[in-house]
């Protein structure tokens, strides 16, 4: 027979197993955090990263996803934007689920963007998708991927938005992947920028923009954000095999100061990674939704 002090601590430890039970399950999951309020915000560093992942394949034509999760690992970023994931795409990424079996095998969140999104060949098997990634060790309050506009038959591209809220500060989180022609970016790059100014708060754009820094259409991101890599004129991140231009690029507004910048080695894509460690300052307390 249970004292009344020994039942109180049996159901004290099963509750404490629950909500760790609870906690776990969130990891790999491309939901949100059921969090519905947070306190005030801590000032905070955060490591953020931006990577085309070349669906996995690295300059060996290798396929080896787990190589470039260890990047990821390695590099001890908190809050990654991806390009180039398949999500059951084909035979080239053997049907995987990437930015799933990324989130899972790092024990993060995630949300995904398809830009391309193709019926799958078998009826019933999951549809054939192409895009974008955000994965992060904080939770994922919310996103939204915007189809940004095109010029005749050329790629779809998109924007994926995420809030994320990190030790109490809400960060606006975007991560693209842009057109190859400069009269497509020019027009994406302004979609950007309005979407963008449609939240207040600190934000990250960060992604393959595929332009160089001295074309016309970056001014346009160059004279709204700040380059995290502005100091760096040769932080070249493509091909990785041998760099030569600069197409990757982290930017944030004026509130996130950047502390360190770095492009990083690595022969697991075809697109050198490039990080930024930031500084969050204290926000107002916030509830779940709210912008």
């Amino acid at each position: 027979m249970m004292t009344k002090y020994q039942r109180r601590k049996a159901v004290s430890f099963m509750l404490t197993v629950a909500c760790a039970i609870v906690a776990l399950s969130g990891f790999g999951q491309n939901s949100f955090a059921d969090e519905t309020e947070f306190p005030r915000g801590e000032s905070v560093d955060v490591k953020v990263m931006s990577y085309n992942i070349h669906h996995g394949e690295g300059t060996d034509k290798v396929l080896d996803l787990e190589r470039i999760a260890q990047v990821i690992e390695n590099s001890e970023a908190d809050i990654i934007g991806l390009q180039e994931v398949d999500n059951h795409w084909s035979s080239r990424s053997n049907f995987e689920d990437q930015a799933n079996w990324l989130a899972k095998r790092l024990g993060m969140f995630y949300v995904y963007g398809a830009n391309l999104d193709n019926a799958p060949l078998i009826e019933g098997e999951p549809r054939s998708q192409y895009g974008t990634a955000i994965l992060s060790k904080y939770p994922i309050l919310d996103s939204e991927n915007h189809k940004l506009t095109k010029i005749g038959n050329t790629e779809q591209r998109g924007l994926l938005e995420a809030t994320i809220n990190v030790k109490g500060n809400q960060v606006h989180f975007y991560n693209t992947h842009l057109a190859l022609t400069s009269a497509e970016r020019e027009i994406q790059i302004r979609e950007v920028n309005e979407l963008a100014g449609q939240v207040k708060g600190p934000k990250i754009i960060m992604g393959d923009l595929n332009a160089k820094p001295e074309s016309p259409e970056m001014q346009l991101m160059i004279s709204n954000f700040s380059d995290a890599f502005a100091d760096q004129p040769t932080a070249y991140t493509y091909s990785s095999i041998n760099p030569t231009v600069r197409i990757d690029y982290i930017f944030t507004t004026d509130n996130i100061e950047t502390v360190n910048a770095e492009v990083i080695q690595t022969l697991a894509s075809d697109h050198l990674p490039v990080t930024a460690v930031i500084k969050l300052e204290r926000n107002e307390p916030f509830n779940n939704g709210q912008k």
